[in-house]
């Protein structure tokens, strides 16, 4: 399907694409019938229609308490901590111009690991100190990898390669860590590291949403200019586009959301690097794709939880380790796929 231009009486003009806003509408229709699915799992079933019921204010009181206390918050941590992973997966991709770009590879959730070990290890502190401890980590990595980076401006190829090399350094320091806790922290620490949505209440759910309702305008506003980026610095620039600036502040954003989204479940692998590729194959348009993205990675992540629990039982198996996994085929898939293009 082709997209047109819809001119408004004022003068504006709105370019529409229909064949990603089908793809963005079916994605949220995949997200929001996952979620209930999701919400109606567990060692006391429920069925769609009872889920609706107690959501709309129906059911019993114990269908209302386990879904309401119990439930709804761990799956809306994952509909957003997912839409935050597709949404900096998206833009480490744009401006790196690299499908293996993503926080996964350029180290920003080892950064997050890191700073949620220190607490465990080193501070014994509680669930939300292991969470302020990942903020804080990603947030310093990022600085560092930024400040190595840069170099009148940080460019996209040299942001991976820094990124590269301080994720194999941050490893080193996960297992330093690990070798240094007792067998109850190296417990908590392996959980969390895999990550998981399990024992998610609200206190993780309101701060996840209050970055996303900050970040998001901005990202939005940077679409545009990311798009340009894609054909080269020189390209964007020539047309008007504060290259430096939009670079930076894309980054910044997507850093924020990698070290919120780890902060809240734990760095989950490879939804920030399969969630935009996705995406983009299923849309069909060039530029970062961030609605598609964020969808896309709320869709499989909510959806790996899903399938983590029917398979394996309430709390079994992490989603992180599903993740992993599905994540891990794909990556092969899109090496071998770049390899028969001739690009690596």
């Amino acid at each position: 399907m082709r997209g047109g231009v819809l001119r408004t009486p004022g003068g504006l003009s709105v370019r529409t694409r229909p064949r990603a806003l089908l793809v963005c509408l079916a994605l949220l229709l995949v997200a929001l019938v996952a979620a209930v699915a999701l919400i109606g799992t567990g060692d006391f079933p429920m069925s769609p229609v009872q889920v609706l019921d107690a959501l709309t204010g129906g059911g019993t009181t114990a269908q209302r308490f386990v879904i309401e206390d119990l439930r709804l918050p761990r799956v809306l941590v994952g509909l957003l901590v997912g839409a935050g992973f597709g949404l900096a997966g998206s833009v480490f991709q744009t401006v790196s111009r690299n499908p293996l770009g993503s926080p996964d590879v350029l180290g920003f959730n080892q950064g997050a690991t890191v700073g949620a070990l220190v607490v465990i290890v080193y501070v014994h502190g509680s669930v939300y100190a292991v969470a302020a401890g990942a903020v804080i980590g990603g947030l310093v990595t990022g600085l560092v990898i930024f400040l190595l980076a840069w170099q009148r401006g940080v460019h996209g190829y040299r942001f991976v390669l820094v990124g590269i090399g301080s994720s194999a350094m941050l490893y080193a320091g996960i297992l330093y860590l690990m070798t240094k806790a007792n067998i109850v922290e190296a417990g908590q620490a392996t959980v969390w590291m895999v990550g998981t949505l399990s024992g998610r209440d609200w206190s993780q759910v309101w701060p996840m949403l209050g970055v996303l309702v900050v970040l998001v305008p901005v990202l939005v506003a940077c679409s545009r200019p990311l798009r340009m980026l894609e054909m080269g610095d020189d390209a964007a620039s020539a047309l008007g586009v504060r290259v430096g600036a939009v670079r930076t502040v894309a980054l910044l954003s997507a850093v924020l959301l990698t070290a919120t989204a780890s902060a809240a479940a734990g760095p989950i692998a490879f939804v920030a690097l399969t969630a935009p590729q996705l995406a983009r194959r299923l849309t069909r348009t060039p530029g970062p794709n961030l609605l598609g993205s964020a969808l896309m990675g709320a869709a499989l992540l909510v959806a790996a939880d899903w399938v983590s629990q029917k398979v394996f039982g309430a709390d079994q198996l992490p989603v992180g380790i599903v993740t992993g996994v599905l994540g891990g085929a794909y990556l092969v898939w899109l090496l071998a796929a770049e390899r028969r293009a001739g690009r690596v």
